[in-house]
């Protein structure tokens, strides 16, 4: 089966779990507006966190598809469950909006956490097919190109769960700033680009 059908669908739930997230930008309160505003902060962190998040997940999951010229069924499943983490991403974001200053900061932070994790380890599993899988799925790039990337892309899965004991066991604001600074660590390219290299599937001596 060709990539198309697949990437349409995994940017259709991008596309839609990115724009529930404004549903959590709402004032309420006593006071005037501006102080209302104000009070908001942790709604428009919360927002911002899981935007960065979601898009650059986007733009990482592009590239892993331009890897490969086709999918076959066990990649679809593993995509699946990688995009019901991601379209859920909304429900931790309203929690700790509502949530990060107060009782139950620590509870809607560990959330959180544990969505990225699941989010992390749907990615880890979906680079790690690709690699296992390169000749099968028509990758232009070795495996063993490819399979150099491994660490530095699932490492931010570690990252996440010490994100996440640092919720339950330190701060809730802390954990979150944690999250956000690993969105920014994946804007970076932790995979290799097939545009830098050469090669195509079926040629043959192709190198590392």
């Amino acid at each position: 089966m060709s990539t198309g059908r697949a990437e349409a669908f995994s940017d259709g739930v991008f596309a839609i779990a990115i724009t529930l997230l404004v549903l959590s930008l709402v004032v309420s309160g006593h006071g005037t507006l501006t102080s209302q505003l104000l009070a908001a902060w942790p709604r428009y962190f919360a927002y911002v966190v899981s935007f960065l998040t979601i898009g650059i997940m986007w733009m990482n999951h592009h590239t892993i598809l331009a890897h490969v010229q086709r999918v076959d069924r066990p990649f679809l499943v593993i995509n699946l469950l990688l995009l019901m983490g991601v379209v859920a991403i909304p429900f931790p974001t309203a929690l700790v909006a509502d949530n990060l200053t107060g009782m139950g900061g620590t509870a809607a932070a560990v959330t959180y956490g544990l969505v990225m994790i699941a989010i992390s380890l749907g990615f880890a599993g979906l680079w790690i097919y690709v690699v296992t899988h390169a000749a099968a799925l028509g990758a232009a790039m070795p495996p063993e190109a490819l399979r150099q990337s491994i660490p530095g892309f699932t490492g931010g899965l570690i990252a996440y769960m010490a994100a996440t004991l640092i919720a339950a066991y330190v701060n809730a604001v802390a954990a979150v700033i944690i999250f956000g600074l690993l969105a920014v660590y994946y804007l970076f390219e932790h995979l290799p680009s097939p545009a830098e290299d050469g090669s195509r599937p079926g040629d043959e001596g192709a190198g590392p």
